[in-house]
């Protein structure tokens, strides 16, 4: 544990600035306003701190087709959303060269409730995003590199806020599609009182295109979220409710479908899959000098997976069963004004955000066909955390506005071990982060930025109390429980009011232990140290009234900034290249077409860079037609059926006769092969 009363008090003094102790400035009294964000061509000179953050809003959402929940996170630049097992897991997530596996180093929030789990069952910042349905999201906020002060755990490579819309359409969507593709969404909202009520349900079949299995996806979503004027503000309390189960086509070696042992769309291990569910209780007011927001959260999860297949157990298998069963409550508070301090116009925000983790059973156990052999491991954790921010924006003068932020965090975790006792115990830690930019406006469609900050993510609790190797009981050091990292990015943006919009950001992040997924043991664990730095650019075009083109291009360096012993520099998993492109047409009468591609490139699969995935591109197309009160939209994913992989990986594994120590191979999960799917909406 780091030694901690000094920044303590640097804490404190975060919240004990007083809005009186400078001139008030009038401007502090404007009226609050809700702004709806329907697309990209929106005028973020002048708005935004850095050249890498955006809005995202529902008009272009319900433009793009979508294979996934999980993709919605593909409309910031340079992310890519792939899955590399059943469709009820948590998708896999890439950007700025990380692979971040389920949600690491990535912060995701929707209504002020954090999405990412902290030492899950699956791996750390485990985050999914199937209990959303894309039709209810207002707009996505999201900031790439840790630069502004209310990002915590997790956003060392950025963030994304999801908000919800508090009034909807009254609508019936059916959709159907190949492999049994079904769904059924009702929406409306309606006027209670001075308030609004929006109810909105969601039920989704899916057998999936695999040969071995059913993927059996039996998804159920629900939402009732009640809004109104309270004050000088508005208040909202919405309650979401989510379940599914599936089973599961996991990634499979190489050398068996080239073999022949099984097609590339089948299964080693047909019994694997999931079950999960998610229950919330959230509360908000937010007005124009202050946000509040509190949630409970009830989170189970049953995931069965087999990557090794008979590697260390070649009578049983390889199976394993991992089990997440936690409750998670917290809240968070935050204070907006503005001052001037002499000519200078100072815009400030103060803030806390508490969190409490009770983890009532995290476990993994060795299984055969979803039956338990034995535990591995079966643990209770409670973890607690408590951030405390301070973020100050300060207009120079008409052309330059800078920034500076300092933000504390302190987690504690309590482990208890069921089966090593050894493994039981206490830790926690502390950690200061500073946060700076500076913009220059220097035309009138022209703005720089520079921006430098320090992040952090948290290591699973268990690693921090960890002294015995759950299996040998081989004595083991303990990890740091909070990870820091420092990034730097220097950006530029256009914005010509009319047919234009771009930007482009060259950055840097250095990380102080990376954290790898590792794919015999289905979860992630603390590496070496790294180093990352790249180019983004995206532009978007508007040629007249009904054509809109945007293009976005990602290229990224990723090293381990240490040395390993039988081991090189390259980051396993990191992804050099990202880029997509999409054109949409918009009739004056009331249809459209959409054509979308998405293309990532090789992947580094070992740190000496001797296996490298190929590269991977999908297309996309969509066309929707309105008549009356009706509208009508086609679907074609994976359009030019491509045959590519959506993750690969490369570790050992054993397939019977093989030898004992297994076979280094790489291991795929295919893209889902060209599919129809046909959506029929009525609004009331």
């Amino acid at each position: 544990m780091r030694n901690y009363p000094n920044t303590v008090v640097l804490a404190a003094l975060i919240l004990s600035v007083q809005p009186a102790e400078l001139a008030a400035d009038p401007l502090s009294s404007h009226m609050m306003e809700q702004i709806i964000i329907k697309g990209r061509q929106t005028d973020l000179l002048g708005q935004a701190s850095s050249a890498s953050e955006g809005i995202i809003g529902n008009a272009e959402i319900n433009d793009r087709p979508l294979l996934r929940t999980g993709e919605v996170l593909e409309f910031i630049p340079g992310m890519v959303v792939t899955q590399h097992s059943g469709s009820g897991k948590a998708n896999q997530y890439f950007l700025r060269g990380f692979n971040l596996d389920h949600g690491t180093d990535f912060s995701t929030a929707i209504d002020g409730m954090p999405l990412n789990m902290r030492s899950h069952g699956h791996g750390q910042g485990y985050t999914d995003l199937s209990f959303i349905m894309p039709e209810l999201i207002s707009q996505i906020e999201y900031q790439k590199g840790a630069y502004h002060a209310d990002d915590g755990d997790f956003s060392a490579a950025g963030s994304a806020r999801f908000s919800l819309q508090n009034r909807t359409k009254d609508e019936v969507v059916m959709s159907i599609g190949q492999n049994n593709y079904q769904r059924l969404l009702a929406k409306g909202s309606s006027a209670q009182g001075i308030g609004s009520l929006l109810l909105a349900g969601e039920v989704q079949r899916y057998d999936g295109p695999w040969t071995d299995i059913n993927e059996d996806v039996d998804k159920f979503n629900a939402i009732a979220r009640y809004s109104q004027p309270l004050a000088s503000g508005q208040f909202t309390v919405t309650t979401m409710a989510y379940n599914n189960s599936w089973n599961a086509a996991d990634q499979i070696p190489n050398r068996a479908a080239t073999a022949g042992l099984i097609d590339r769309l089948g299964s080693l291990d047909p019994t694997v899959g999931g079950n999960s569910s998610r229950y919330s209780l959230s509360a908000g007011w937010y007005s124009d000098a202050w946000q509040a927001n509190a949630y409970l959260i009830d989170s189970d999860m049953d995931l069965w997976s087999n990557f090794t297949y008979f590697l260390a157990d070649p009578l049983n298998g390889d199976q394993f069963q991992q089990v997440d069963k936690r409750k998670i409550v917290g809240g968070a508070l935050s204070h907006h004004w503005h001052h001037r301090v002499g000519q200078f116009a100072v815009e400030h925000v103060v803030g806390v955000q508490l969190r409490y983790d009770d983890i009532a059973e995290v476990g993994l156990y060795n299984t055969r066909a979803r039956q338990r052999l034995n535990t591995v491991r079966s643990d209770k954790v409670k973890q607690s955390s408590v951030g405390l921010y301070s973020q100050s924006d300060i207009q120079l003068n008409a052309d330059w506005t800078t920034h500076i932020g300092l933000r504390y965090d302190y987690m504690n975790a309590s482990v208890y071990s069921a089966l090593t006792t050894a493994n039981s115990g206490n830790a926690a830690d502390d950690i200061v982060s500073l946060k700076a930019g500076v913009s220059y406006q220097f035309a009138p469609n022209w703005q720089a930025y520079f921006n430098t900050g320090q992040g952090f993510h948290s290591n699973d609790a268990r690693g921090a109390t960890t002294v015995a190797d759950p299996l040998s009981l081989a004595a083991v050091t303990p990890v740091d429980l909070l990870v820091k990292s420092d990034g730097a990015e220097l950006g530029l943006r256009f914005f010509d009011y009319t047919a234009f919009n771009a930007s482009v950001a060259f950055w840097y992040l250095q990380l102080d232990s990376e954290l790898l997924y590792v794919g015999d043991a289905g979860t992630n664990e603390p590496n070496r140290g790294s180093e990352r730095y790249g180019v983004e650019l995206a532009a978007y075009y508007w040629l007249g009234s009904n054509w809109s083109l945007d293009a976005e291009l990602a290229l990224t360096r990723s090293r381990f900034s240490g040395q390993a012993e039988g081991e090189g520099n390259y980051v396993d998993g990191s992804l050099p290249l990202v880029a997509s492109m999409g054109l949409i047409y918009k009739a004056d009468r009331p249809w459209q077409a959409s054509l979308r591609l998405r293309h990532f490139g090789k992947r580094t699969l070992d740190s000496f860079n001797q296996q490298r995935s190929a590269a991977t591109t999908v297309v996309n197309a969509g066309y929707q037609y309105g008549w009356q009160q009706w509208q009508i939209n086609l679907e074609l994913l994976n359009l030019l059926d491509s045959n590519q992989n959506d993750i690969d990986y490369f570790y050992s594994s054993r397939l019977p006769g093989e030898p004992a120590d297994g076979v280094e191979d790489r291991h795929s999960h295919p893209l889902e092969p060209r599919t129809f799917r046909i959506l029929a909406s009525y609004q009331f």
